[in-house]
């Protein structure tokens, strides 16, 4: 009788190349659809574990809102869950390599313990980015639209992220009619105060007809719109393609309906234009 000798190789696992995150991650799960695998922290413990299944369960419906609101089928994906920041109530956000399926697939999201929304809302802002196809990477206005779809598919999970109320305190500046790519010290993304106009005037293009004058424009139409113009494109054009009024409106027209608000701009939806997908 004999008897095979083996060597104890340790079964290796493959583990995407996160943008950040250095330590070991731990498979939690796959969607149904099979296009997102969502690994986890384990150093984080059970309620780390706890966000990446409930990813796992909820990133079929996520990814099925991304779809609509695009107009195209996305890619696969990885997702991290980790202490981003070293928070993990959510407030570290996410983040990824680029504006694709291609090089930006892997995605790291914040940690939230005990609120799984929160968590589905940070992975749709890094997706909806990657449905861009790169036409609105690193700008305000695809920020704005990114911040837009998360609220959109999480029932505004991230209310606490709103820069609407900066940009009125910076003295409402027109990021409508020009849209601000960055500068030497602020990456065009991570600008509240251009952000916050964007935010603002989305809220406002989205407002219930009565209040519009013209049918309800639906964010669908908003993010594709937007895609089509690309990164040199601006709010005001989209405005303009979306209603069939003049460019040259938009902001003067949005900036007399903020300055009618009763109780001004508190939060990022100050027109309550809000929809869930």
């Amino acid at each position: 009788m004999s008897h095979l000798l083996k060597h104890p190789h340790r079964h290796r696992v493959h583990t995407p190349a996160w943008p950040s995150y250095k330590g070991i991650s731990l498979l939690a799960g796959t969607s149904s659809d099979g296009r997102t695998a969502v690994y986890y922290d384990p150093s984080l413990g059970q309620p780390c574990l706890q966000n990446a299944l409930d990813l796992v369960k909820a990133a079929d419906k996520v990814f099925s809102s991304n779809d609509t609101l695009f107009g195209v089928r996305g890619g696969a994906v990885n997702v991290i869950i980790f202490a981003l920041g070293g928070a993990t109530d959510g407030t570290g956000g996410a983040d990824h390599a680029s504006c694709d399926f291609v090089t930006g697939n892997n995605i790291e999201v914040c940690a939230a313990f005990g609120n799984g929304a929160r968590v589905s809302a940070l992975f749709e802002a890094e997706l909806s980015e990657c449905s861009m196809g790169g036409n609105l990477c690193g700008v305000s206005t695809g920020e704005a639209l990114s911040r837009w779809c998360a609220a959109a598919v999480s029932n505004n999970a991230l209310a606490d992220f709103a820069t609407a109320p900066t940009w009125v305190e910076k003295g409402k500046p027109d990021f409508v009619t020009k849209t601000f790519s960055g500068s030497s010290t602020v990456p065009g993304d991570q600008d509240p105060a251009s952000t916050g106009c964007g935010m603002a005037f989305l809220s406002w293009l989205q407002r219930p007809p009565a209040a519009a004058g013209y049918p309800r424009i639906t964010l669908p139409q908003i993010a594709q719109a937007m895609v089509a113009l690309g990164a040199g494109g601006t709010l005001s054009q989209a405005y303009g393609n979306l209603t069939g009024d003049a460019p040259a409106n938009a902001f003067t027209k949005f900036i007399a309906s903020v300055n009618s608000l009763p109780g001004g701009v508190t939060s990022d939806d100050p027109f309550s234009g809000f929809m869930p997908i």
